[in-house]
């Protein structure tokens, strides 16, 4: 004849009570306990690391810095603070919060700006659950307690979370041959010449012509000064003199105009 075996009383036993009988067992030394805890209060990690699923990370990662601030909660706990619940929330939330600020960001913006973010993030997901779509940046604000300028500028920093990288295909081309980088500008360098060629046209045009030749034959043909001596019919010693003196009223009127 076989001899039922008795029900685990803690499938039967009151949440509340088992919470606190686990958290005693821990605090006088049972690890078993802690590790008992963590997995009944690990579906609060998850839910509470998936108000975060919007900010690029994958959630696996998130529910991993959930658990550990469930640990860090469990670990450093006061009964005297009330339900062991109420205190492991704000401690798992502010974990996820530290990893976002300190770890996830891939351009730095100032802490007040990624907390902002953050928040903005929350009621994002709200809004949504309430509204069926997606709330528009007048309604961020209205639920919030930011100014519409500072919701703007907080969606808009969220993309600094995960920049794209500059070998990331193009969307806007078919072939996929072209890339992001491909599509940024470069400074031309030649903007800063346009401005001194106006600045010292002048002083040019009022150089004799023996001397602009010189300087054309010099510094567009790119002939040496003894080329241009025997261009010109004069000795080398006289196209140096001549240009030195040409390049300085240049560079007087250069200086003049800045």
């Amino acid at each position: 004849m076989s001899v039922a075996t008795p029900p685990d009383p803690s499938f039967s036993e009151d949440p509340r009570l088992r919470e606190e009988r686990l958290l005693r067992r821990y605090r006088d030394g049972d690890a078993r306990a802690r590790e008992d805890l963590a997995v009944g209060f690990m579906p609060l990690a998850c839910r509470l690391a998936g108000r975060y699923r919007r900010h690029g990370e994958a959630q696996e990662d998130l529910e991993q810095v959930a658990y550990l601030g469930l640990l860090k909660a469990i670990d450093r706990y006061d009964p005297e603070l009330g339900p062991f619940a109420r205190y492991a929330v704000p401690s798992i939330l502010g974990e996820l919060k530290r990893h976002f600020r300190d770890k996830g960001w891939g351009v730095r913006v100032p802490r007040s700006l990624q907390e902002r973010v953050l928040e903005v993030g929350d009621a994002t997901d709200q809004l949504y659950g309430q509204l069926g779509r997606s709330p528009t940046p007048s309604d961020l604000a209205a639920h919030t307690s930011y100014t519409l300028e500072e919701v703007l500028e907080a969606l808009d920093a969220a993309s600094a979370y995960t920049p794209a990288t500059l070998d990331a295909p193009y969307w806007g081309d078919d072939d996929g041959s072209r890339t992001l980088g491909d599509t940024l500008g470069t400074v031309d360098g030649r903007f800063e010449l346009v401005e001194l060629g106006n600045t010292v046209a002048p002083a040019y045009r009022a150089l004799p012509e023996r001397e602009r030749e010189i300087l054309r034959l010099r510094f567009v043909e790119d002939l040496t000064q003894s080329e241009v001596a025997r261009r010109l019919g004069i000795s080398q010693m006289h196209v140096s003199r001549l240009l030195r003196r040409s390049l300085d009223r240049l560079g007087e009127a250069g200086r003049a105009g800045d």
